[in-house]
């Protein structure tokens, strides 16, 4: 019997520093009416001294497996999406993997920027449907804060921290992951970058003074190319899922700004009502922003067994990625698992 790859658990965590418009007028020359005007963001979250890329996914790791009723133990595989792990070696899955107690689970990091999570689904489903695993987490971690430049005033305003998990479970239930579309496109004019830090220019004492491990945008180059992409990627997704935009019930953007979520709204053809947005109140968190949404979304609005959800992102790379998902029987699944697992 061919399995589907359905969420059964999902957490989401943001450290406790607020960093709103006002305390960034003391650092850059903005003020919070141009802010609001360009990016939609009112405040965003910035890691602690304490906090990491990897002890803010443990945090959302936990909640989810919690959430999944799932012991870490009975996760056959961890995928982290991050573009700032805690070290270049070991990967961030790894510790988390051990941190978490998943001692029977494969681990390992992917980077596809702000559309690193949907990578990561993608990934994680092909897994669960070819029969190889059951269980896997996929966690999405950002510390964006240490690589903004905080003189630029049109990057420091967007970028904050955050992250965010699922777990994806196998299930003969017609439910789960349809479909998904990635892309790339390789960014050889730089449009998106953190050029130092790496095997072609190591850290030195000059790149460190200018700045080149900091995060270096061209937004008005990447503006139309992120909504064309995204829309593009989302008619495919719909397409391979054999659905139409009026079968969608629930539509996830990455959360980039509000500019490039109303048009990339406008682009793909939905009403905003169906569009979640939480941009105001956490900036862009990388690839922890989609499912960042995704775990807020399903606190705070209801969702039925069958609904339809689509989730579009774009980011550095540049990469982009479109998955539609059908919302299965949580509970059933959760039950039948007990089950299996207490006989």
């Amino acid at each position: 019997m061919r399995m589907n790859a359905a969420i059964t658990g999902w957490g989401w965590h943001s450290p406790d520093r607020i960093l709103n418009n006002k305390d960034l007028e003391k650092l850059v020359d903005t003020d919070d009416a141009w802010i609001r005007s360009r990016t939609g963001i009112r405040e965003r979250r910035i890691a602690g001294p304490g906090d990491t890329t990897g002890s803010m996914c443990l945090h959302a790791a936990r909640t989810a497996l919690d959430r999944a009723n799932l012991p870490a133990n009975d996760l056959d595989l961890v995928i982290c999406a991050t573009t700032t792990p805690d070290h270049l070696l070991p990967a961030t899955a790894c510790l988390l993997q051990q941190r978490l107690g998943a001692r029977h689970a494969g681990a390992f990091d992917l980077n596809a920027a702000c559309s690193g999570f949907i990578y990561g689904v993608t990934v994680a489903s092909q897994f669960i449907q070819t029969g190889t695993y059951r269980r896997i987490l996929i966690v999405s971690g950002e510390t964006l804060s240490r690589f903004t430049n905080y003189h630029d005033r049109n990057t420091c305003v967007l970028f904050g921290d955050g992250a965010a998990a699922v777990i994806l479970e196998a299930t003969p239930q017609k439910a789960g992951v349809l479909s998904t579309v990635l892309g790339s496109r390789g960014d050889v004019e730089g449009y998106l970058s953190i050029e130092a830090g790496g095997s072609a220019q190591p850290a030195t004492a000059d790149t460190v003074a200018t700045g080149a491990h900091l995060v270096r945008m061209r937004g008005n180059e990447i503006f139309k190319m992120a909504v064309r992409c995204m829309a593009v990627a989302a008619h495919e997704a719909l397409d391979q899922a054999g659905l139409t935009l009026d079968d969608i019930d629930h539509v996830i953007p990455h959360q980039a700004n509000s500019r490039i979520i109303t048009a990339t709204q406008q682009a793909i053809g939905v009403p905003p009502s169906k569009v979640y947005v939480n941009v105001e109140k956490h900036g862009n968190t990388g690839a922890s922003s989609v499912p960042i949404a995704l775990g807020e979304m399903l606190e705070n609005q209801p969702i039925r067994v069958g609904d339809n959800l689509l989730m579009v992102a774009f980011g550095g790379g540049m990469t982009w990625a479109a998955a539609v998902l059908r919302w299965a029987d949580v509970a059933a699944i959760r039950r039948e698992r007990s089950l299996k697992l207490s006989a």
